[in-house]
């Protein structure tokens, strides 16, 4: 026993840490979490000695832990009266499909590229995040047909390449489109189902025999990390929904940016092999 934890303490520790952080962001933000433990993951693995499949895996297990997150948060914001479910139902079927397609795509880049467009999507989220304002509009509503088509699927792409959940995109699309805040933050949350599940799914397919993957994977899914992380994130989205309600949003809003901004510097950095 003392082997073990000497051995997996530091991992287990950190896995529990950004389990309870990622799902009380998830709550407060709708934004599923990933953008904390995709880095949290790519870290410890890398340190452990899987560097080729560590972002792979960090993404592919960050999705798997988006679906169970996500329904516990859309739910809690729905006990609030404030999920649009007309948007989840009318939006869910492109962003599954564009899932699939990024978690496609993802699978086969390099760790590199992989590195650089998580941290150069995350500088750009983290911006919107610290400085966008709920007040800009191109619309006041929704779009429909072609462009609910093009737009879904650009949400289920990218979410599934950076492995986060719909909210980080979702919240700030909602909000251009006239949906008021607290309004986008909670329906978001729930594209983070749409986003997880068949997104995890594919992982497994495009990963499954890879070299180099950490013990207990299911293709990128790495079945231990899910676990101990999802358990934490659900029991923590509901505070963090809680807290959405009754906080400073601005101020919150500019904290977590700007800490996205220095994460993402480092996943830059880390790319450019430097």
């Amino acid at each position: 026993m003392t082997e073990f934890f000497s051995q997996y303490g530091v991992m287990i520790v950190s896995l529990v840490a950004a389990g309870l952080f990622a799902g009380l962001v998830a709550g407060m933000f709708g934004i599923g979490g990933g953008a904390v433990i995709v880095p949290v993951l790519f870290f410890l693995l890398d340190g452990m000695g899987f560097a080729e499949t560590a972002m792979h895996v960090a993404v592919a297990t960050s999705l798997a832990t988006i679906i169970l997150t996500s329904a516990r948060s859309v739910m809690a914001h729905h006990k609030h009266g404030a999920v649009d479910w007309n948007i989840i139902r009318g939006w869910a079927p492109w962003i599954m499909l564009g899932a699939v397609c990024g978690m496609g795509l993802s699978g086969y880049m390099s760790k590199r590229m992989l590195l650089g467009v998580f941290g150069t999507l995350l500088f750009l989220l983290a911006a919107q995040i610290a400085f966008g304002r709920p007040n800009w509009r191109l619309a006041d509503q929704m779009p429909g047909g072609i462009g609910r088509a093009g737009a879904g699927a650009a949400v289920g792409t990218l979410s599934a390449i950076m492995g986060i959940g719909g909210g980080t995109f979702g919240v700030s699309l909602m909000t251009l489109f006239g949906v008021p805040i607290h309004r986008a933050v909670a329906t978001a949350a729930g594209w983070g189902v749409a986003i997880g599940l068949p997104g995890a799914i594919a992982a497994i397919f495009v990963g499954w025999g890879r070299e180099g993957l950490p013990p207990l994977s299911a293709g990128f899914v790495n079945l231990p990390a899910f676990l101990l992380i999802s358990t934490f994130t659900v029991l923590m989205a509901p505070v963090g929904a809680g807290l959405a309600h009754k906080l400073n949003a601005a101020l919150l809003r500019k904290l977590f940016g700007a800490l996205l901004v220095l994460v993402a510097i480092r996943m830059v950095w880390q790319a450019s092999g430097l």
